[in-house]
């Protein structure tokens, strides 16, 4: 979340993951998208670019993705960017309200006392997001200074204008916000294709984060051992069957079963921390998952089995119109809903 400047000109969005590159270009007011694209990405190659200085990976695949795999248009070189939530640090916590006059220290010693990154080395940015006559609410994100630096830089190479960075978790938080009950208590489950993100977003704002190295990717794998079947066809069982009945429910549930209490097993711990730490006697009451891996049939009753609370799959869709161009297939449209949260960001809120 660090603001870099601000003029009240056009933004475009873009969502840097692990994976890919996507763009979009959304009219905030209407919800109008205007533009849009994605490029696939080589995992290693993106953690060399981010974690090394002068790699051009991600400035020449940006550059390619502009030039010959956008649909519509984008405005302008100003652009908003999410980066890899787990790239980043984000925790909510409480403090009196006497702290406020050396807000800046407190939100330091909280940093140094569960980051395990000197706190010289990160990029600090946060904001109070609740008062009571009592205490302050504070969210706090914190990224390395690396890896900020870097993606800065590739941007800029690819002659672009950063205007705000946020780690992607924030921006699904936007849209799930504007179309998904998101001022609710909720517990959003990011399923990528590589890993998890998973995060508490209540009264709009992101409360803790965490997340594992298990994704989309993950569940095509585990079929594909357990029924020794060809990776393309354990995709279609994921895809057409996942969890839903049917002749092989059974040995398929039994394949992705270890990946999903895993995925579990990090919820549980995330919801703990909001309910001991942050909650102020809200109780959370429904899980959104989303991301690629999403499109599992019959992961939204799972969720809703396993942790007895309502989940489904997200499906902000309606929201975003695509009137004048043509529109990601029904399948791919889950990759978008990252970029389509930093892209929505009013211009005008963007403050240096």
């Amino acid at each position: 979340m660090s603001k870099l400047l601000y003029t009240d000109k056009p933004i475009f969005g873009l969502d840097i993951s692990h994976t890919g590159i996507k763009v979009m270009s959304v009219d905030p007011k209407k919800w109008l998208v205007q533009g849009y694209g994605s490029i696939d990405l080589e995992p290693l190659k993106v953690k060399e670019a981010l974690e090394k200085e002068g790699i051009p990976y991600l400035t020449d695949n940006i550059k390619l993705l502009l030039s010959e795999k956008l649909i519509g248009s984008v405005p302008g070189k100003r652009v908003t960017i999410t980066i890899p939530t787990a790239r980043s640090y984000s925790r909510t916590f409480t403090l009196p309200m006497s702290a406020e006059k050396t807000l800046h220290d407190a939100v330091v010693l909280e940093a140094e006392q569960y980051i395990p990154i000197p706190s010289t080395s990160l990029y600090i940015d946060y904001q109070v997001i609740e008062r009571t006559k009592k205490e302050i609410t504070v969210l706090m994100s914190a990224v390395t200074r690396v890896v900020v630096d870097n993606v800065v830089a590739s941007v800029l190479a690819a002659g672009l204008q950063p205007v705000l960075i946020e780690p992607g978790i924030c921006s699904v938080g936007r849209v799930l916000t504007a179309t998904e009950q998101g001022d609710l208590p909720t517990v959003i489950v990011d399923i990528g294709p590589a890993s998890t993100d998973i995060a508490i977003l209540d009264r709009g704002s992101i409360r803790v984060t965490g997340g594992l190295a298990i994704g989309g990717n993950t569940f095509t794998l585990d079929i594909a051992k357990k029924l020794n079947v060809a990776l393309e066809n354990a995709h279609q069982l994921k895809v057409l069957n996942g969890l839903n009945a049917g002749p092989r429910q059974q040995k398929l549930v039994s394949a992705l079963e270890p990946s999903l209490q895993r995925i579990l097993a990090e919820v549980k711990k995330v919801m703990r921390y909001y309910d001991e730490r942050i909650n102020n006697n809200r109780k959370l009451e429904q899980l959104l998952i989303v991301g690629s891996g999403s499109n599992l049939p019959g992961i939204g009753e799972y969720f809703t089995n396993s942790l007895v609370m309502p989940a489904r799959v997200a499906s902000p869709w309606q929201k975003l119109d695509f009137a004048r161009i043509q529109e990601p297939p029904k399948q791919f449209r889950p990759r978008y809903i990252t970029v389509a949260g930093v892209a929505s960001i009013p211009p005008e809120r963007i403050l240096s």
